[in-house]
């Protein structure tokens, strides 16, 4: 029983975990956490490690060499948005003989930002825009369009839009004209979704942002502050951050 339990000891010294958070992490959705398992001992190896996370899911270690870092991955839930920590992790192992368990528990206090929980919606627009399902096409001179009509050069086109074919049958450069196919920007307002409760307009916005910010310019009118129509992950970022803190702080 000694022997078996100083082995067991030894076998858990030294152990430290590391959670790395992932770059998106929405209320109510599994996600995956890199766990990390630094082994700090330089000779002993470590068998039958078991890591539970408060908060997720368990990974199994069948052994983690000396002196090295292993990795795995847990699922990870979280309940509300907003401020979160991973919390309390635990290493236990059976080993050497299955007749006990033991465990050392850690508090990781690395804190990182719940993003709301999804919940499909419908924007609700003004002016020219009313219920926004799909995107918005404008015609407008442009490059990027279909072919609007021909009309004469005037020397200010680029040589690239000069219809070749049809000036040779006449004495005068001709000139293709295309339309140019925009999306107007939508500025999301929470108060003016159809949800039922603050959290479930605020999982609409949410889930607005995530679903139209890489295609048109996406803005947030959210707490008497508005952010300015932009698109790409780094607004992307910012307007999800913004929701999930929305009435917390």
């Amino acid at each position: 029983m000694s022997i078996t339990g100083l082995a067991g000891m030894y076998n858990l010294k030294g152990l430290r975990p590391e959670l790395l958070a992932a770059v998106e992490i929405f209320a109510g959705s599994a996600t995956p956490f890199r766990l990390r398992l630094h082994n700090d001992k330089q000779h002993l190896p470590s068998f039958l490690i078991r890591i539970e996370c408060e908060n997720g899911q368990g990974a199994t270690l069948p052994v983690v060499p000396p002196a090295s870092v292993t990795e795995t991955s847990v699922q990870m839930t979280f309940a509300r948005r907003g401020h979160a920590r991973v919390g309390t992790v635990k290493i236990s192992s059976s080993f050497p003989v299955d007749f006990f368990t033991r465990f050392w528990s850690f508090s990781l206090d690395d804190e990182f930002i719940v993003y709301p929980r999804l919940l499909p919606g419908v924007a609700v627009g003004s002016g020219p825009e009313s219920r926004l399902s799909g995107t918005v096409a404008r015609r407008e001179l442009g490059q990027d369009g279909e072919l609007e009509r021909i009309s004469d050069y005037s020397g200010r086109e680029p040589l690239r839009v000069i219809h070749w074919k049809l000036s040779a049958r006449g004495d005068d450069l001709l000139v293709k004209e295309f339309g140019r196919q925009s999306v107007s920007p939508l500025v999301i307002d929470p108060e003016k979704l159809a949800g039922n409760s603050v959290e479930e307009r605020i999982s609409q916005a949410a889930w607005l942002v995530r679903r139209w910010v890489q295609q048109r310019p996406v803005g947030l009118t959210c707490g008497g502050r508005t952010i300015p129509p932009a698109s790409g992950r780094v607004q992307r970022t910012r307007l999800l951050k913004e929701l999930a803190l929305y009435g917390l702080d």
